[in-house]
């Protein structure tokens, strides 16, 4: 099956042509005609399986050209970069309509998004809190959309944009068609499809946790930090075909960490990228990425959901995440759009467990790789991977001394009050040096 076989126009035809696109992926070409029939959608794929493109093909083929200019079309996705990707994809698929596309997210002047509102868009993409502001400031007119997409809904929940979607939602027609795109589907958002979405058809890709079966995956077991940052380098150096790198770690602290280690050894060459840093840094590394500037960029993994970048030949988790759909998430960033992909997780003592409920979530053991010959082996461990130790209080609890106290307490001195009555007499004695007297009475 390729895109010539949808029903689709011209100009979308042509703009997959130019953009290479030749055959759907299976959530693309599932998800068309339930789309164009206009009913609500609730579709789940994998990160990785073109679910952008599954929704943005077939509202394209239903749009059409209203000289009132508010948008018809809302998407609503978690983070600022997949704002960006989600308006590039728009773009690039709408080349030869008229079709106007804005993106709206926080960090930015409102007003100046406010402004290009105003000159008249057709679909609007934006993050929650962004699209409420210019919503409740006017800026934005709502009472137009006809169809309602919310993409990456799992973790957007998972963010806490729980309320802000409800406030989004009251302010849209109740007439209108809502799609529903996640990796994974859990209580909350079974709750959000309950209260607002009508009898939504349910499209699936792929069974969430199975493991892409377009991606090779493995693992070194590692015993710490130090033996991972040895072992990285030694990659690096010897694995030609590890042109573009997705590497993953938990924290903000290890990420910077990490890229301090290695940046020496390829100076230029390796970026990094968390939510700590601004959004032009993280838009730059991302661009410097994605051309082929850097050969490897250190993520988090709030990053592993919103980066929609091309031919990334491998991905590596330098340590595992403690969520087991991230896994799946981070590894989905390679091996996109039915391409070939690898990754690989150094496993240190500290990954054991998660290492074992990832395994039972994709009900799939990952292959061992034994370690390379003249690796070194650390025995240095950070403070973080220091065994903590809790002494036991032996003594036991001290009991509480308690002093021995009468009902009235002695007043200290200072707060000490003697009342004496002083004569008129004597007062006036002390004052004038001799007696005086009120004056005599009168005799009758």
């Amino acid at each position: 099956m390729t895109f010539k076989d949808l029903n689709l126009s011209n100009p979308l035809w042509n703009a997959l042509d130019d953009a290479g696109f030749i055959t759907p992926t299976t959530i693309q070409h599932k998800a068309f005609p339930v789309v164009m029939s206009g009913r609500d959608v609730q579709g789940i794929a994998q990160t990785g399986t073109g679910k952008t493109i599954a929704y943005l093909l077939p509202l394209l083929k239903m749009w059409t050209f209203s000289k009132a200019r508010h948008p018809q079309i809302l998407i609503v996705v978690p983070t600022r970069e997949l704002v960006v990707q989600v308006v590039e994809a728009a773009e690039r698929l709408g080349k030869y309509m008229t079709v106007v596309v804005r993106g709206v997210y926080g960090g930015t002047n409102l007003k100046s998004q406010a402004y290009e509102i105003s000159q008249g868009l057709d679909i609007i993409v934006g993050t929650p809190g962004r699209l409420l502001d210019l919503g409740y400031h006017g800026a934005l007119n709502l009472k137009t959309v006809k169809k309602f997409v919310i993409d990456e809904v799992d973790e957007m929940l998972a963010l806490g944009f729980r309320s802000q979607l409800q406030h989004i939602m009251d302010l849209l027609p109740e007439k209108r068609q809502n799609l529903l795109f996640s990796a994974t589907i859990n209580e909350d958002v079974e709750a959000l499809i309950e209260d607002y979405f009508n009898a939504p058809e349910k499209i699936e890709a792929a069974p969430s946790g199975s493991p892409l079966t377009n991606i090779n995956q493995a693992l070194y077991r590692v015993p710490n930090f130090n033996t991972k940052v040895n072992l990285l380098e030694e990659l690096l150096a010897s694995s030609v075909e590890m042109t573009k790198i997705l590497l993953f770690v938990s924290t903000k602290a290890l990420a910077d960490e990490l890229y301090e280690r290695i940046k020496a050894l390829y100076p230029e060459k390796i970026g990094v990228i968390h939510s700590n840093k601004d959004q032009n840094f993280r838009f730059n590394a991302v661009n410097r990425f994605q051309d082929g500037t850097f050969r490897m960029l250190i993520s988090t993994d709030i990053i592993a959901r919103c980066l929609d970048i091309e031919d990334v030949s491998h991905v590596i988790n330098f340590d595992l995440p403690d969520e087991p759909q991230n896994y799946v998430h981070r590894i989905g960033r390679t091996g996109r759009a039915d391409k070939k992909g690898e990754a690989l997780s150094l496993v240190g003592d500290l990954d054991v467990d998660w290492l074992s409920e990832i395994q039972e979530f994709m009900n799939f053991e990952i292959p061992s790789l034994p370690l390379p010959d003249d690796l070194v082996i650390s025995d240095i461990l950070t403070d973080a991977e220091l065994p903590k130790i809790n002494m036991k209080n032996v003594l036991g609890k001290l009991p509480k001394i308690v002093e021995e106290k009468s009902a009235f307490q002695q007043k200290i001195a200072k707060n000490s009050k003697v009342n004496v009555k002083v004569k008129y007499k004597d007062k006036m004695h002390a004052k004038y040096g001799k007696p005086k007297t009120r004056g005599q009475k009168g005799k009758k």
